[in-house]
């Protein structure tokens, strides 16, 4: 295989993944007016349905303008020489590789983030706005951008860069060292993120004394699952639409509520809410997403082993020095269709994830209260109530309302 026909192969790669994409869009707009099942009727009234049926639009527009800019972007990169142009610039400030790496992804993903801030700034101060979920400030809305970026650069930096050394180190044998490493800092993230990461962007505040956490701790005492960390985030900070999530595990383990699911419903739906969160972890979900995660990670970086050496990669983007980085990027490119199976493989078992958290909710506590929950969550955050099944399959990591409240009601 010459390096010009793997370019190709790239580029068919890029157009047909874009235009699947599409295809799924345009099916699932054509659903956006269809008529409500009986059982979803209460969850909006006539003018609420049209304000959801105009926020799905308004996103549909406007994704397939980010859509198009974010390939043509792509496409406008490979076929003028632009991973060449940047390695050029990247290799002025160095002859280290590591160095060399690192610049020349910094200007990558500084650069796109920048090309890209438009969009978001849009969406979040015109689109959300319009609908009245923005909360977020100008000031806060930069910060945010300014903190991602420093994460980026020293978490991102440290891991690409001791990659790039067990590379040079152990030659195809770094793959093994790199997941080691990978699998290291998974499970720590996965340990301390909200006690690490989340107070660089929220605050964080134990839920306080009160019927809600009375309830809470009935609740959990009845399935005998120790919670003493049940903490309150201020999401109200940048939307009105509501979470709550579960994390860490072992002593870390804690539950966050959004404080705009405090405010939205009441206290028996939270509990409701919160049995589901429950039931993830009881269920050892938690511990198959994580797994699942580090051994696909260890099979992605053994096949990136397999073809790194390879100067086809680099010479497919049109740099004819073979580097680890340039190598990277062309395998990420090629590897896309593999992620996409493997990402719809893990949407399956999410979705029946899901299904099996609402049973030990509704066993454990009672379905009605988290069906009440759904709908208000689904109503406050506009939801697509009837989305198309394909688009679902592709796309959806939780099945619909309808779904879930076909299954609570067995």
């Amino acid at each position: 295989m010459t390096s010009t026909t793997l370019f190709y192969i790239i580029i068919a790669i890029i157009i047909i993944n874009f235009i699947i994409d599409k295809i799924l869009d345009a099916l699932n707009a054509k659903h956006f007016n269809d008529a409500l099942p009986k059982e979803l009727q209460d969850v909006y009234d006539e003018a609420e349905y049209k304000k959801s049926q105009n926020y799905k639009a308004t996103n549909y527009k406007f994704g397939l303008l980010t859509s198009t800019f974010s390939i043509l972007l792509t496409l406008g990169f490979l076929f003028f020489d632009g991973f060449e142009f940047v390695d050029t610039i990247a290799r002025s400030y160095s002859d280290n590789p590591i160095w060399i790496a690192l610049v020349f992804f910094g200007i990558i993903m500084l650069g796109s983030d920048i090309l890209t801030t438009p969009f978001s700034y849009y969406s979040t101060f015109v689109i959300e706005e319009k609908f009245g979920f923005n909360k977020t400030t100008k000031t806060t809305f930069f910060l945010d951008k300014l903190k991602s970026w420093f994460m980026m650069i020293v978490l991102g930096g440290s891991i690409l860069a001791l990659i790039i050394w067990f590379y040079q180190s152990t030659g195809s044998y770094f793959w093994l060292y790199a997941w080691g490493l990978v699998t290291v800092f998974t499970v720590f993230m996965n340990m301390f993120y909200s006690k690490l990461i989340v107070p660089l962007f929220n605050k964080q505040t134990p839920l306080e004394a009160g019927s809600l956490r009375d309830k809470i701790s009935a609740y959990a005492e009845t399935v005998g699952f120790k919670l003493d960390k049940i903490f309150v985030i201020d999401g109200s900070k940048r939307s009105t639409k509501a979470n709550a999530y579960f994390s860490g595990f072992g002593s870390e383990k804690r539950v966050t509520l959004y404080d705009t699911l405090i405010n939205d419903l009441e206290d028996e739906e939270i509990v409701a809410v919160l049995a589901h969160e429950v039931g993830h972890y009881k269920k050892k979900h938690i511990i198959f997403n994580l797994t699942a995660s580090i051994l696909l990670t260890g099979l992605t970086l053994y096949i990136l082993s397999l073809f790194i050496s390879n100067p086809l990669l680099s010479n497919a983007l049109g740099v004819n020095i073979p580097s680890f980085h340039i190598g990277l990027i062309a395998f990420g490119l090629l590897y896309s269709p593999i992620s996409e199976i493997t990402g719809l493989i893990m949407n399956w078992f999410s979705r029946k994830f899901e299904y099996e958290a609402d049973d030990y909710a509704k066993n454990t506590y009672k379905g009605e209260p988290l069906i009440t929950s759904l709908k208000k969550l689904s109503k406050n955050s506009l939801s697509n109530l009837t989305p198309h099944p394909a688009y679902v399959f592709m796309h959806y990591s939780h099945p619909t309302l309808l779904e879930r409240i076909r299954n609570l009601r067995k």
